[in-house]
């Protein structure tokens, strides 16, 4: 058995434990990183990236469908293997900048070994045993599978195994209406498959059900079967598939099944008993620092911190730990300034409180800001007038934004860099965009914010009138 010292050991080389690793290593710190699968975790291997090179293949097939701009449209040839294996060059040329060797180039001890904690202050890993000042959990989550009767004994995929697929599924019925699930129902439909989803309750749920709508209708539009409020309680194979049935009794034939219901926290395995660290079925309990409430030498970043499961708020955690830890400053994680994003077509963002959250919780002093794509000259020059931005405000200040339309992801950034440094809506307003940009629709949804102040006050008027005069 071999006996390290370090400085930090980090269990987990996604996001979160990668950008600790490279910070602390660039910063003079001794650090242990250790990771029993692949580098580059989830978001690398199983998920942002590799669905979003899928997304970008079926997009491509989508638009050389469609007749526009006095272009005919075809019918693509899609080509499901190449489609993967664009998806697999997506990731190969991603994969080095995760990399054992660029880590060690930081200086990383990188130990290829699942760790587990054998007492408050050591972790073991293969046959090393590591002593360190401070750990961090940064383990992320994997698919949940839920147990539904007949599911176990057929063929089924999750965002971990799907992107092994080369032959195009005939019918993929996919369980879960969520962000994952809506993603892949719409690359696989415009790849050539019939897609069928099944959601237990309300389909992209989580977020503004007006914005939420026009993501579902688009899909729709395109061919996908969603159905909603649809509990599945049986799963079984067929001489041709696989048939799920729901628990009133309806019946889905497919060719393929992918269950994307949900993610399960990698802690089970992590000995957190014996490292006097406390969880539960969320993540390790830890304060507001992200640092264990009961075992002060440990800190989680990530799915692991028991909240919002992004490969950002990883990142985002990273730079919070950072700071104790290297520095003894005091450092908090927030929430509020988190923004998330589906990418379907169209993409769908948020940053903060939705309408509904700020209403319970702003009442009557709440603002609504809105502003149409259909308004703005860049969309309509390139036909992608579907979608709104809408901003809720209290007091001037943005406390949650809503994004339905195309690049809604990028144009969420703003949003969240104001209510990130408790910016005004007079900051956006005063902005000046490049014409004709996307851009633009932030710029006037915070000018309809001032619009009824200036145009509608007899105050504005009377002032006016009176200055001229003169």
């Amino acid at each position: 058995m071999t006996r390290i010292e370090t400085d930090i050991c980090i269990i987990g080389a996604g996001s979160g434990g990668l950008s600790v690793a490279a910070g602390a290593a660039q910063m003079g710190a001794k650090v242990v990183l250790l990771e029993g699968h692949k580098m580059g975790g989830d978001c690398l291997n199983y998920g942002c990236v590799p669905s979003k090179a899928l997304l970008a293949a079926g997009h491509k097939a989508h638009e050389t469908s469609v007749s526009a701009f006095g272009i005919a449209g075809h019918a693509p040839e899609a080509d499901f293997a190449a489609a993967k294996d664009h998806v697999q060059g997506v990731i190969e040329t991603i994969a080095p900048v995760d990399s054992q060797d660029r880590f060690e180039g930081f200086g990383v001890h990188v130990i290829r070994e699942f760790g587990h904690f054998i007492s408050e202050r050591e972790v073991q890993a293969g046959d090393h045993v590591i002593t360190a000042r401070r750990f961090v959990i940064a383990t992320g989550s994997r698919p949940f599978v839920p147990p539904i009767p007949g599911l176990e004994t057929v063929p089924h995929f999750t965002n971990e195994t799907i992107f092994d697929l080369r032959a195009r599924p005939a019918h993929l019925i996919i369980i879960g209406g969520g962000p994952i699930g809506m993603e892949m129902a719409q690359a696989h439909r415009r790849l050539g498959s019939e897609v069928t989803v099944l959601e237990g309750m309300t389909a992209l749920g989580r977020d503004d059900p007006q914005a939420a709508a026009i993501v579902l209708e688009k899909l729709r539009a395109e061919g996908i079967g969603i159905v909603e409020n649809a509990q599945v309680s049986q799963v079984a194979g067929t001489g041709s598939g696989i048939r799920v049935t729901t628990e009133d009794g309806r019946g889905f034939d497919g060719s393929h099944l992918l269950v994307a219901v949900g993610r399960k926290l990698n802690v089970d395995k992590l000995g957190l008993e014996a490292g006097n660290v406390a969880h539960t079925r969320r993540g390790v309990e830890v304060d507001a620092g992200l640092r264990s409430t009961s075992n002060r030498r440990v800190y989680a970043v990530g799915d692991a911190a028991g909240g919002l499961q992004f490969t950002h708020v990883a990142g985002y955690h990273a730079g919070v730990i950072i700071r104790p830890m290297l520095f003894g400053l005091p450092a908090k994680a927030r929430t509020d300034h988190i923004p998330w994003a589906t990418y379907t077509d169209p993409e769908l963002a948020q940053v903060g409180l939705t309408e509904a959250e700020a209403r319970e919780r702003h009442g009557d002093r709440l603002e609504v800001a809105r502003f149409p794509y259909h308004e703005n000259d860049r969309a309509i020059a390139t036909g992608r007038t579907t979608g709104f931005v809408k901003v809720m405000v209290v007091k001037g200040k943005p406390v949650g934004a809503t994004i339905v339309g195309a690049q809604a992801g990028e144009l969420i950034q703003i949003w969240a860099l104001a209510i990130a440094n408790r910016l005004k809506m007079s900051a956006v307003a005063g902005m000046v965009a490049p014409y004709p940009t996307l851009g633009e629709i932030n710029k006037r949804a915070a000018g309809a914010y001032f619009s009824p102040r200036l145009f509608e006050n007899p105050w504005v008027k009377r002032v006016v009138r009176l200055v001229q005069r003169f």
